[in-house]
């Protein structure tokens, strides 16, 4: 049976990354295809000389014709018992609005030009394309680097079900990650930030590394956020979830929330995990 990866989510979330990211990877990538020509595209392909065994196509709100029998067409498929893998993509009104802007184009139901009307519109006509999703990724701090990295990870191994670790340090005055899934707050350790040799240096450097470490307190709360972790990875995995962002801050995200997110991640090792410092160059 043909593999089949289904892209769809907001326009401007990043579906063209994911999908070039696939197609680097050897997926035969249709871009807008009508949901009613699924079935016929799909059995072209197994019935094709030369085999094409692995499938990515991106279904959005573009193609207006037939796209309201998008979520019936793909629960026929994954009825049949085809190995089907649904990733949405999302990111934040604000972000949205944000990159629209930046590249001046016009929102696919804006006709009236009001981009956030057409984005309010989109969030409504996409819900259940959404709850069939199996990857949902929300794209409102990602880079396209970032996300190009977590579809290559999720994708290059076929033969592996591991959940993508996302491991995030951040600082609370610059707000909380959207994407978070669980938030851990280290304001209790304490703060390099007060300590002149450490102030301008960052949780990557050992001098900081040290301060935090030699503390008893840190050395705790990591291992009992690794126990609790190894407990609940397994779980999530368990029932499905491929992804889980874990967010770890401290006042400004530069020292603590570093320094013990990497120390994490470090922990996690064979898992692979994505490591992002948001704030680290923030004042």
């Amino acid at each position: 049976m043909t593999n089949l990866v289904i892209i769809s989510g907001l326009s401007g979330s990043g579906k063209s990354t994911a999908v070039n990211v696939l197609e680097d990877m050897d997926y035969y990538c249709v871009d807008n295809l009508p949901p009613t020509l699924l079935p016929t595209f799909i059995e072209l392909c197994e019935n094709s000389d030369k085999e094409i065994s692995k499938v990515a196509l991106v279904i959005d709100i573009r193609e207006r014709v037939s796209f309201d029998r998008a979520p019936e067409v793909i629960r026929e498929f994954i009825k049949k018992g085809y190995p089907v893998d649904m990733i949405f993509l999302e990111s934040s009104d604000a972000t949205l609005l944000k990159r629209y802007k930046e590249t001046r184009r016009k929102h696919p139901l804006s006709d009236d030009g009001n981009i956030a009307d057409g984005i309010s519109k989109e969030r409504k006509i996409l819900e259940q394309l959404k709850e069939l999703s199996n990857y949902t990724i929300d794209t409102s701090e990602l880079n396209v680097h970032q996300l190009s990295d977590i579809i290559k990870n999720k994708f290059n191994k076929p033969n592996t079900q591991n959940i993508l670790l996302n491991i995030i340090s951040f600082g609370f005055k610059h707000g909380i990650p959207n994407d978070a899934d669980m938030i851990f707050d280290v304001r209790f350790l304490p703060n390099p930030h007060f300590v002149e040799d450490l102030r301008d240096l960052n949780g990557t450097d050992k001098e900081v590394i040290d301060f935090i470490m030699n503390k008893e307190e840190s050395r705790q709360f990591i291992e009992k956020i690794t126990d609790f972790l190894e407990y609940l990875v397994p779980n999530y995995e368990k029932e499905g979830k491929s992804y889980l962002t874990i967010a770890i801050g401290c006042t400004g995200g530069k020292h603590r929330s570093v320094a013990i997110t990497d120390m994490v991640a470090r922990h996690f090792k064979d898992l692979s995990p994505l490591t992002r410092h948001r704030d680290v160059s923030k004042n």
